[in-house]
């Protein structure tokens, strides 16, 4: 009987230890999963960060890419890019203080997240700025080539009106082809005997008939004279200048007419103060800016 006790007490400590020795085990085995899932925790929450961490980095890169394509920004443009580049840094700050909690890491998630869409349309704004920039470049060098046209246009036309003017004062301007000039000498009674000869020669009478000119202006028309004596110098008379053919002239004597746009015969008388000399003179006549006609006459 004693003998069966002591079997009985052996094998109840058999399994006391068999218990403790699972009991030890399975709280080894427990703490070993809890440590295996605190790790597996932290390197996914590591991973977490650095995938944030780069978001943001691609976040910048975006924003500093957007801003050196589209020149100067808007004030309203500006403004942003300043919050969106504030907002980035104070998210890094963020990640970079060590260990985040669960709550902080689905916090920063999120901002990372607003933060991206805010990026997408703040980059979508400067897109459409610079299209409408471009619209507008385009628009400015249209109207610039429209001004440019127009100015040609009227450039053109300008000079076309001046020929046109040109054209019409030319054609406006008296006219003769029939000039006829002849010598005299003063007798004593005052009457005037034609002569051919330089020394009695006195004055000339310049005969011209005005060719018809239905355009020209009807009334009174200057008459300039230049006499040109054999040597080709100009005879000095009244001495005054006039502008034909765009040149400054000195004349010889000055004189007007009346011209009512029919063709007529008029005559100039001119004295000269000093003798005449043999030879071959030029008269030239001139009206209206232009020359009018012109003739010679010689003297013995």
């Amino acid at each position: 009987m004693e003998n069966q006790g002591q079997k009985k007490r052996d094998t109840n400590k058999i399994y006391f230890l068999i218990a403790v020795i699972v009991a030890l085990l399975g709280t080894n085995a427990y703490l070993f999963f809890q440590k295996n899932k605190s790790d597996q925790r932290i390197v996914t929450i590591s991973d977490e960060k650095t995938a944030l961490q780069t978001e943001l980095e691609k976040l910048e890169t975006e924003l500093d890419q957007a801003n050196s394509t589209s020149g100067q920004l808007s004030t309203e443009l500006k403004a942003k890019d300043d919050e969106l580049k504030a907002k980035i840094a104070q998210l890094r700050d963020a990640l970079n203080k060590g260990k985040l909690t669960a709550g902080e890491l689905a916090k920063a998630k999120e901002d990372v997240r607003q933060l991206r869409y805010f990026v997408s349309k703040y980059t979508s704004d400067i897109e459409k700025l610079q299209k409408e920039n471009a619209a507008l470049t385009g628009e400015r060098d249209s109207l610039k080539s429209t001004v440019s046209n127009v100015k040609q246009l009227a450039n053109n036309l300008s000079r076309a009106n001046d020929s046109l003017y040109s054209k019409v004062k030319a054609g406006a301007a008296l006219k003769t082809t029939y000039v006829n000039i002849k010598a005299f000498k003063i007798k004593s009674n005052g009457k005037e005997a034609e002569v051919s000869r330089a020394n009695p020669t006195q004055k000339i009478k310049v005969s011209f008939t005005v060719n018809t000119n239905p355009i020209a202006d009807k009334g009174t028309h200057d008459i300039f004279m230049r006499i040109l004596d054999p040597s080709g110098n100009l005879m000095i008379g009244e001495g005054g200048t006039f502008v034909a053919n765009n040149e400054e002239l000195q004349y010889t004597y000055k004189t007007a007419i009346e011209f009512n746009g029919d063709a007529k015969t008029f005559t100039i008388d001119w004295a000269n103060k000093n003798e005449f000399e043999p030879g071959s003179y030029t008269v030239i006549l001139y009206a209206d800016g232009a020359t009018m006609g012109r003739g010679t006459f010689s003297l013995k």
